[in-house]
């Protein structure tokens, strides 16, 4: 079946349709992995969205559900150039066109990626409807598609109650904002006991439950839609509770302090994207997925420091906040799929929380 994609300045891509048969609009943005397209599907950062995988083949390993980052996709379209339709994996479960299908979700194969990633560089991430209508009408999409926005969709993202992953170490309380579930395992498998809360919880409740430390995690949307999360956050970085938070939680943790955000032309998408430890002087090689950074320039030296800068663009990747048991990365040290090159730093946060006792 034929299958088209429409970008809101007026170029249209034919390809052939996967998965689900339905039309959706959304924001369209790219992704570097040459891996991990489970993982990249199931990641709650991407409400909202619909990805163009870079990697020309995609699929060729099947699906394994044991991969996947929560309990269902997050996409609202998947673009490749080709997908696998007979995979290759003793773990794979299954094929990807069916994985899409069965989870209602539409895509579009056989299109030129690399122009499309080309034009996305080019003239910044924009808006996109993917559609089998041979028949559409420019004059009618275009609009539609300039007037779409992701809109709050942290609270669709979030878990829907409290839970505890059990652990002999250290309590930490991770605020899901659309957290990975690597997370949550990462702290648990250094021994945490790990309490995950809905976003909208307030900060009495979490501090009742008296945490060792508070996680902030990863999510999709713009950071300053999320207004009463933010005034939750400022009650946190006014406690003494050591804190670390992750992408979405790094900058939301800057607008609570008084910081601000902005959004890149294209944003950083991919499992290979190197930021230097500035307190080292060290590089890693880190997985990101934000659409939004912190901006780092005008933050007062007094309330934080740059941490982290990404060594493509210098944009910042990471804070120390002054006289605070608070650091806060934009990159994903729990990186599934990897690399791992910065798992270090939950040692760091469990240090935290061993010095503040």
């Amino acid at each position: 079946m034929k299958s088209f994609l429409i970008l809101e300045d007026g170029t249209v891509f034919a390809g052939a349709h996967i998965g689900a048969i339905k039309e959706v609009v959304s924001e369209i943005v790219f992704n570097t992995s040459m891996t991990g397209y489970l993982e990249v599907l199931t990641d709650p950062s991407y409400a909202g969205q619909a990805v163009v995988m870079t990697y020309p083949l995609i699929g060729n390993y099947g699906v394994c559900f044991d991969d996947m980052e929560s309990i269902q996709p997050w996409h609202d379209a998947f673009i490749v150039r080709e997908i696998s339709r007979m995979p290759s994996n003793f773990r794979s479960q299954g094929t990807l066109q069916d994985f899409l299908f069965q989870k209602n979700i539409p895509g579009i194969c056989g299109i030129d990626t690399r122009a499309l990633t080309k034009i996305l560089r080019e003239k910044g991430t924009m808006n996109g409807m993917i559609t089998t209508n041979e028949n559409f009408q420019l004059s009618e999409v275009i609009p539609i598609l300039k007037q779409y926005t992701t809109g709050k969709v942290v609270e669709k993202a979030s878990c829907s109650e409290k839970y505890t992953l059990e652990g002999s170490g250290k309590k930490v309380a991770l605020l899901d904002y659309g957290a990975k579930r690597n997370i949550a395992n990462s702290l648990q498998k250094r021994g945490c006991q790990v309490t995950v809360y809905p976003a909208l919880t307030k900060t009495e409740e979490i501090l009742k439950d008296r945490p060792d430390g508070i996680m902030l995690s990863n999510g999709p949307g713009d950071p300053k839609e999320c207004e009463s999360i933010i005034r939750e956050v400022k009650k946190m970085y006014d406690s003494d509770i050591p804190i670390f938070a992750i992408c979405l939680g790094h900058q939301l943790m800057a607008l609570a302090a008084g910081g601000d955000t902005y959004k890149l032309k294209y944003g950083h998408r991919g499992g290979n994207h190197p930021v230097k430890d500035l307190s080292n002087n060290r590089v890693y090689i880190s997985s990101q997925n934000h659409g939004y950074v912190v901006d780092a320039d005008n933050m007062d030296p007094s309330i934080a420091t740059p941490a982290f800068i990404n060594v493509n663009d210098g944009t910042n990747e990471g804070l120390t906040y002054t006289g605070k048991n608070i650091f806060t990365v934009q990159f994903h040290p729990e990186a599934c799929p990897g690399p791992q090159d910065s798992g270090y730093l939950f040692e760091r946060f469990i240090q935290m929380m061993e010095v503040s006792k």
